[in-house]
């Protein structure tokens, strides 16, 4: 090996080793500041469990919240809605389940023939949302349990006994931008959904890169304003990793309150961001279509508002670029809609499209999102 090889080899080891020692302090941390030092979602020094959703919940989805354990809402530091449509029989994982709120609302979504696995690094959240597993297998009225939580790391999911192209979805709620190596995170992810499957999360966001010197704060790290992704940043690494295009669905400001903190974030703004992302088969993309919704996605009867970009009411035909074709025919969605491919090429395949539709921070302006206060149970 030549001198210089050997240089470059050394230089990306060490890059390596010094990850693996930020991961490792990260993760303690925020083990330690969700697991013992907050007790309610109260306790955080940002809105981030309580900002006003841009879009309401699913009428299923309402009625299956109203059943979750006080205690566990209690317990809820998410930062948006994951609850994504068309839920029945599916398998889906929740990365970073905390409380188990989330898993709960989307064990009764699924149904009895589906399954709901929670994965979390903290013994006291694992231990929290395991406690109610009885309460709500009787609550739904359901023969046995669909739903297990399980300790693990984002960025080990096998490990963790999840296993590759098993999953239909994967939700997580405002737990990514508390990994130091979101790249790994995002692997792994597309590694363990089938094909079709769909990564439906809910992050906080912001509006710049934020400064090396957040992540020595670990009160920034365990509000996740030093681990937030640049919003632009996102799409590039979907991209790299191999999903589809990042789909933006609801954005929320996201507000400092703790006047310490406003100083050290200085400049840096924050949002709530929720993205559904697909896993395609390889060359699917090719024309635009025209696709007409049938109107029999549950609770979507008279429109399906996909994202914040694309709604389809039912029996209007409307012509959809290559990428939004190609989700449609290879998801679960695809007994949704009649689609027609067209002889039309999509200028985006080949272009360098715009993505500023994709911003949450220009979301939340447009529809003028806004804080509300939290309720002791979360709802």
């Amino acid at each position: 090996m030549n001198y210089g090889k050997r240089v470059w080899t050394l230089a990306v080891k060490q890059r390596k080793l010094q990850t693996l020692n930020m991961s490792s302090a990260v993760h303690e941390n925020v083990k330690n500041y969700y697991g013992s030092r907050l007790e309610t979602s109260e306790d955080l020094q940002t809105n981030a469990a309580c900002v006003m959703p841009s879009r309401p919940l699913p009428k299923n989805a309402c009625e299956a919240l109203r059943l979750v354990h006080p205690d566990v809402c209690k317990r809820y530091f998410g930062c948006g809605l994951v609850i994504p449509e068309k839920l029945e029989g599916c398998k889906v994982l929740d990365l970073g389940s905390g409380s188990g709120r989330d898993c709960y609302v989307l064990s009764k979504l699924v149904g009895e023939r589906g399954q709901v696995t929670g994965l979390d690094m903290t013994d006291e959240m694992i231990v929290a949302s395991q406690k109610y597993g009885q309460y709500h297998q009787e609550k739904f009225g359901y023969s046995k349990a669909n739903t297990v939580f399980v300790k693990g790391y984002m960025e080990k999911l096998s490990e963790a006994g999840i296993k590759r192209n098993s999953l239909d979805v994967i939700v997580s709620n405002c737990v990514i931008c508390l990994c130091p190596d979101k790249r790994t995170v995002i692997k792994e992810a597309y590694k363990v959904l089938k094909e079709g499957g769909e990564l439906y999360y809910s992050d906080m966001y912001a509006s710049k890169v934020t400064p090396d010197s957040f992540k020595e704060d670990p009160v920034l790290w365990g509000e996740g304003m030093a681990g937030a992704l640049y919003w632009q940043d996102l799409i590039t690494l979907m991209k790299e990793t191999g999903f589809s295009t990042p789909h933006l669905v609801a954005g929320s400001h996201i507000v400092v309150q703790n006047p310490e903190l406003q100083q050290k974030t200085g400049d840096v703004k924050y949002s709530s961001g929720t993205y559904r992302i697909f896993k395609l088969p390889q060359n699917s993309l090719t024309t635009k279509a025209l696709v007409t919704y049938k109107g029999t996605v549950p609770d979507c009867v008279d429109c399906f508002e996909f994202d914040a970009s694309h709604s389809f009411k039912t029996n209007v035909p409307v012509e959809v670029g290559a990428e939004m074709a190609a989700i449609l025919q290879h998801t679960r969605f695809s007994t949704d809609f009649s689609i027609t491919m067209l002889d039309i090429p999509d200028p985006n395949l080949s272009g360098n499209p715009q993505y500023c539709h994709l911003s949450p921070f220009l979301l939340a302006d447009r529809l003028g999102s806004s804080v509300k206060q939290c309720s002791k149970t979360g709802q």
